[in-house]
């Protein structure tokens, strides 16, 4: 048996080596580095695979966040409200800015934000919703579109694990991930579902007005050069990254259902046992499912109940198998984010995940003797 990754990128490369390396070398040949002709390719190419007006090249995913909230004219004090189960580049981004981070806690079944929490956490202050697709599959979006319609508030989508997720609303009709808001933005870190190999991001948006504000944004603020229009940053997606992305968009379904496909191994060896609940899609035609494409699983997260999780988590390091914990600590538990403001008792969902969730290896390239090896040494841990 091949060694187990947690994410096989040097796998995923050798299948794709030839058409990477030639895109590569045409940067090379060209010597446009910076906003060359792979850039503006990849992003005709991304807003074609969305179905979005505008995609916007920047330099990582924490930037796009960040410049999709200066785009809309976020004032300092103005609240923004996010989940409290994520990753903290969502949350510094509002607090570099000089916002206010209001944080909500998640559903159990599907880790994204929990709607009455967020009806609740509405106020004369708060200006914008970040939703983040955890995992691989979309927050509530048709309900929280609704109550940003309601409330006049600005939706950015933190679309950093779920490139490729369709939502699919109650009629019937379906979304990309990061083109329902009225910004969407995600990452390309090399482990994202469409990773490239060093750090980009991106930043979508059907709104002509503010992708124009966002283009001069990512590049100092300028439309002509040294004349600047705005305030801006220095946030460009370099060629060659565009490069290898661009081919590796080609794919970026077969990845997904690559991902599905593992996901639905570890879901039919773990049904039904009692001490593992399995992660949940139900943003899908049908409601619960484990195959459609409404979950492209970046994480393949379980829960483990009346079982030692950490226990567990170490066994399987013991036994060759990498697995993580996303996330140990809560943000409002986080020396940076903690605010008198927070109650415990709105974070039950959250403060009880720290405790049970364990990642598993989720990659495109798994081999049917590395599935049932880890399948088989977590029952047999929890027998």
């Amino acid at each position: 048996m091949k060694k187990i990754q947690m994410v096989d990128l040097k796998g995923q490369y050798e299948k794709i080596k030839s058409e990477v390396d030639a895109s590569i070398q045409e940067v090379l040949d060209s010597n446009a580095y910076i906003n060359g002709p792979k850039v503006h390719e990849f992003q005709k190419n991304l807003e074609e695979y969305l179905d979005v007006k505008h995609v916007i090249p920047c330099a990582n995913g924490t930037d796009a966040l960040q410049i999709a909230m200066m785009g809309l004219g976020l004032e300092q004090g103005d609240e923004v409200i996010t989940v409290d189960f994520t990753f903290a580049a969502t949350v510094e981004t509002i607090a570099l800015l000089k916002l206010t981070p209001v944080l909500i806690d998640v559903e159990r079944d599907t880790f994204n934000m929990d709607i009455d929490a967020l009806k609740k956490a509405i106020n004369s202050k708060t200006k914008a919703i970040i939703p983040v697709h955890l995992f691989g599959q979309c927050a509530n979006m048709e309900a929280i579109m609704e109550i940003a319609n309601e409330h006049n508030l600005y939706v950015i989508e933190d679309t950093a694990q779920a490139i490729g997720a369709n939502y699919t609303y109650s009629d019937g009709t379906k979304k990309k991930a990061g083109t329902i808001g009225n910004v969407g933005t995600t990452s390309f870190f090399p482990s994202k579902n469409l990773g490239c190999y060093g750090d980009g991001g991106a930043i979508f948006t059907n709104d002509d007005d503010l992708a124009h504000t966002i283009r001069g944004m990512v590049n100092h603020g300028m439309y002509k050069r040294y004349y600047h229009d705005v305030i801006g940053v220095n946030s460009r997606l370099d060629s060659i990254q565009a490069a290898i992305l661009d081919i590796k968009l080609k794919h970026l379904d077969a990845y997904c259902d690559a991902r599905r496909k593992a996901a639905n191994y570890y879901n039919t060896a773990f049904a039904n046992h009692p001490n593992i609940i399995t992660p949940t899609p139900k943003n899908c035609e049908g409601g619960i499912c484990s195959t459609c494409d409404c979950h492209v699983y970046h994480q393949y997260t379980l829960q483990i109940k009346n079982a030692d999780r950490n226990k567990l988590h170490q066994h399987l390091l013991d036994k060759n198998i990498p697995n993580a914990i996303y996330y140990p600590v809560p943000l409002h538990s986080q020396k940076a984010y903690a605010d008198e403001r927070y109650n415990e008792d709105d974070f039950t969902i959250t403060n009880e995940l720290i405790n049970t969730v364990i990642s598993l290896p989720m990659h495109t390239e798994f081999e049917e003797d590395q599935l049932e090896y880890i399948t088989q040494t977590i029952l047999n841990f929890l027998k």
